[in-house]
């Protein structure tokens, strides 16, 4: 099979697409036969080795995992003798990021649960970009946030891959959203659902006057004094990307800014496929769509890292994968 692979950290240029051994599943695997997977920051970090902590979980030195990528969308080609919940034909989607990651192939094998039936309304290609950013946007929201209807909530960086699922389930808990972007993304971020729009080329929503019961931070940089000034007296913000020094003072400053007063400021790790189930039924409800700016096939993965890697994709980068047969 054709797999994106390399075989050590550094530029981007270092992925190539090669010929490698199409796995076979084990007792208690589902092999799948990949039509889409989405391009995500871990992916930007992990091939490059950057910043250096990151290598912790995926090799110090080299890379532990010689296909990178972990969304995937696609469908059974076989099944280990263990498996309850698939059988070949069924169309599925999940995260691989626990398991060995390698979306960015033709094939994959991956413990059943890893995978969820695919959303009925939605192709393999939208399917492909839900499981990380979504789960990342509703772990931040209600788990970490602990939304509430009615609440102000500010989604800074709305317009991205995590930020176009936060207007949207913020919106079906009940909040006034108002999301933050550039000019040229208003139309969108209102389009999904914000009641409020900022072009934060002309105004700073640190500067307006208003406060938020809680902001979701989810690109670019602003000091947690930042946040914390916009922030209402019991407000709370969950930082879940942006710029390394956003995501770094977020871990070791927001824990300390948060034990003096009310206010509380922090960031969050995603449970891979934790209510994977509870975003399926969104999207099949309609409450939540995907929203995908570009599409690259397998052999440009390299491409699309470092489209995205500018930080100006509108919604989710998606890889198409064809097979010839």
């Amino acid at each position: 099979m054709k797999a994106i692979v390399y075989s050590k950290y550094g530029p981007l240029d270092n992925l190539e697409l090669k010929e490698v051994e199409k796995p076979v599943p084990s007792d208690n695997e589902v092999l799948v036969k990949v039509h889409a997977a989405s391009v995500n920051f871990n992916s930007l970090v992990f091939v490059k080795g950057k910043p250096f902590i990151a290598r912790l979980g995926v090799g110090l030195l080299k890379p532990k995992f010689r296909i990178p990528g972990n969304d995937i969308a696609g469908r059974v080609e076989a099944v280990g003798i263990n498996v309850k919940q698939f059988q070949p034909g069924d169309e599925v989607f999940g995260d691989t990021s626990e398991c060995g990651f390698g979306a960015f192939a033709e094939y994959v094998s991956v413990p059943e649960n890893a995978l969820l039936l695919k959303p009925v309304n939605l192709s393999f290609e939208e399917a492909a970009v839900v499981p990380e950013a979504s789960l990342v946007a509703l772990q931040a929201l209600r788990d970490r946030g602990q939304i509430r209807k009615g609440q102000n909530v500010l989604i800074c960086g709305a317009s991205g891959g995590i930020g176009t699922f936060a207007v949207q389930i913020a919106k079906y808990f009940g909040a006034e959203v108002t999301g933050v972007c550039g000019t040229a993304n208003a139309d969108l971020v209102r389009s999904i659902g914000a009641d409020h729009v900022i072009d934060y080329t002309r105004e700073d929503f640190i500067k307006n006057g208003r406060h938020y019961d809680l902001i979701v931070a989810t690109a670019g940089y602003r000091s947690m004094f930042d946040y914390r000034r916009a922030l209402s007296p019991k407000g709370m913000c969950v930082v879940t990307g942006g710029s390394m020094p956003q995501i770094f003072q977020a871990m070791l400053l927001g824990p300390w800014i948060s034990m003096f007063g009310s206010k509380k400021l922090g960031s969050m790790l995603v449970k891979p496929n934790k209510d994977l189930g509870f975003i399926k039924e969104r999207i099949e409800a309609s409450n939540v769509k995907p929203v995908i700016d570009r599409r690259y096939p397998l052999s440009e993965v390299a491409e699309a890292l470092r489209y995205y890697g500018e930080g100006h994709a509108k919604g989710k980068v998606v890889i198409t994968v064809e097979h010839n047969n």
